[in-house]
C-alpha cells in the first residue's frame, strides 16, 4: 500500500477529497487542484457546493480567475454527496470546531463527517485531519469510528494522520501554498506517505513529528502562546492607563531589542476561529487528568473581559462630554475580527456592541468589507458610508478594527470623541478629541 501511493503520488494519480469548503478547505482544495490532483470537495451546505461548482468564489485567500480555471478545467467539483469518497485516495477533513453553550469542544462537525467519510471509504485511503482539536482526537475518535464504519484497519487498510491548518486570513505574504506544515499519523508509513502528498502539493516546509497526538497540541500551542501575551499586554493596557502611560510607546520601545522580545498589542478582546477557542480545548482536555491550565485560564479570563472593560472606558469618556451611556449615539467602526479582511467569526467588536446596547447606548456600524453580520439568526446592517456630516451626529466614535482604507483623518475632523481600541489613529497630530486603549 505504500510503494503503490507514493507511486500515485508522484505520477498526480490520486484523486483527492476535502470535506469542509471553508476558510480552511477551500483554498486546500484549490492548491491540491492546481498541483494537478483531480479533487472533490465536500460539504453539507448546498449553496458553497453549488458557488464552488459555477467558478464563484466566496473566500478571501482564494484567487478568482484560479478557482475559475480549475473548475472549468475538470479539476475541481464539489458535492454534498458522501458517496463519491468511493473515489478518493486522499481525505483531509477541514470542518469547524467551535465551542458549544458551555465553552466546551464541540466535535459534531469532525465526529459527523468521519461516520459519513467511514460508510464509502475503500481500501488504500490517506485520511488526514485538519481540524483544530484537543489532542488524542485523531487516535481517540476518528480511529475507531473509520475502523468500525469501514471494516477497515488503521496502518494496514489505510492511513491515518493530523496537520494542522495553519490559515492567515488577509496575511499578504503567507497563504496555504507557501506555509510550512506539520504532520503527525499513526506510525511511520502513514507519516512517510502523508507527508509526500503534501510536499508534492506545497511550497512550504513539511516538519514530521512523531505522533497525531504532538501535531494536535503543536497547534494548540501555537495560539495558546498567541492567547496569553496578548493576555499579557491587555492586562498591562489596564495598568498603564491607571498609571497615565501609553502601552503602545511601552511595546514600541521594548520590540527595539534585537532578541527575547517579541510584540504583541493589546485591544478590544480576541477574534476568528482559532485563538479565542483553542485554549478552552486544552484546559477542558487537561482536567482529564486533574490538570488546571492556570496561566492560560488567567489569561482566557483577561482576553474574555476587555469587551467589558472598553465598553467601562467608554462610559468614562463619555462621562467627560456630560453624556451619559444610556442614550448615547455611539458608531463602532469594523467588526471584522482583523484588519483588512470580511471574517467576522467571534470578533470582539460584537461583543462590544452587545454590551453598549444591553447599557441603553443606541449604536450603528461601518465596516468597508462588512455590510450585515448575521448573529444568532438576527441580521444586523451597517451604514453605507461615513462622512464628516454623519459622523458628527455621533456621541462617540470606538474603533475596534484597524482597516487601512477607512479615512482616519476624516474621523478626526468629524467625530466629537474617539476611543481608538486598536491604536490605529496614532499618526494624526491633532488629538484632543482622540483616547487611545
Amino acid at each position: 500500500m505504500k510503494e503503490n501511493l507514493l507511486r500515485k503520488i508522484k505520477d498526480r494519480n490520486v484523486k483527492v477529497g476535502v470535506v469542509g469548503l471553508g476558510y480552511v478547505g477551500l483554498p486546500l482544495a484549490v492548491e491540491k487542484a492546481k498541483a494537478g490532483f483531480k479533487t472533490i470537495g465536500f460539504d453539507v451546505q448546498k449553496s458553497k457546493v453549488d458557488m464552488v461548482n459555477k467558478g464563484e468564489n466566496y473566500i478571501g485567500d482564494v484567487v478568482d480567475k484560479d478557482l475559475k480555471e480549475i473548475v472549468s478545467g475538470g479539476m475541481l467539483s464539489a458535492t454534498t454527496d458522501f458517496s463519491f469518497v468511493k473515489d478518493v485516495d486522499f481525505i483531509a477533513i477541514c470542518v469547524p470546531t467551535p465551542l458549544d453553550e458551555h465553552q466546551q469542544p464541540d466535535i459534531s462537525y469532525v465526529k459527523n463527517s468521519t461516520i459519513e467519510i467511514s460508510k464509502h471509504m475503500t481500501r488504500g485511503t490517506m485520511v488526514v485531519l485538519e481540524s483544530t482539536t484537543y489532542p488524542g482526537t485523531t487516535e481517540e475518535l476518528i480511529k475507531p469510528i473509520i475502523e468500525e464504519g469501514s471494516g477497515l484497519n488503521c496502518g494496514e487498510d489505510f492511513y491515518l494522520g493530523f496537520s494542522p491548518e495553519r490559515v492567515d486570513p488577509g496575511n499578504a505574504v503567507y497563504k496555504t501554498k507557501n506555509t510550512p506544515k506539520v504532520v503527525g499519523a499513526i506510525g511511520k508509513d502513514a507519516t512517510e506517505v502523508i507527508s509526500a502528498m503534501y510536499r508534492t502539493v506545497l511550497d512550504g516546509d513539511v516538519y514530521e513529528v512523531s505522533s497525531p497526538a504532538v501535531a494536535e497540541m503543536e497547534k494548540i500551542l501555537e495560539n495558546t502562546y498567541r492567547n496569553i501575551n496578548i493576555g499579557l499586554v491587555n492586562e498591562l493596557a489596564i495598568l498603564c492607563d491607571k498609571m497615565g502611560i501609553s502601552l503602545w510607546e511601552v511595546v514600541d520601545a521594548a520590540k527595539t531589542k534585537p532578541y527575547g522580545f517579541q510584540a504583541f498589542y493589546p485591544g478590544p478582546g480576541l477574534g476568528g476561529h482559532c485563538i479565542p477557542l483553542d485554549p478552552y480545548y486544552l484546559s477542558w482536555k487537561a482536567r482529564e487528568f486533574g490538570f488546571h491550565t492556570s496561566m492560560i485560564e488567567s489569561s482566557m479570563m483577561i482576553n474574555d473581559k476587555m469587551p467589558e472593560y472598553c465598553v467601562e472606558r467608554a462610559s468614562k469618556i463619555l462621562n467627560k462630554h456630560q453624556k451619559s451611556l444610556n442614550g448615547s449615539k455611539i458608531l463602532v467602526l469594523g467588526v471584522a475580527y482583523k484588519q483588512d479582511i470580511d471574517d467576522y467569526r467571534e470578533s470582539p467588536a460584537l461583543p462590544v456592541i452587545n454590551i453598549l446596547k444591553h447599557n441603553g447606548a443606541c449604536v450603528d456600524f461601518y465596516d468597508p468589507f462588512i455590510k450585515e453580520y448575521n448573529e444568532n439568526g438576527t441580521v444586523y446592517k451597517g451604514l453605507e458610508k461615513v462622512d464628516c456630516e454623519e459622523i458628527c451626529n455621533y456621541d462617540l466614535v470606538i474603533i475596534t478594527c484597524a482597516h487601512t482604507n477607512i479615512d482616519y483623518e476624516m474621523i478626526q475632523k468629524g467625530a466629537r470623541a474617539i476611543f481608538d481600541t486598536k491604536n490605529v489613529m496614532k499618526h494624526i497630530d491633532i488629538r484632543n478629541n482622540i483616547e487611545v486603549l
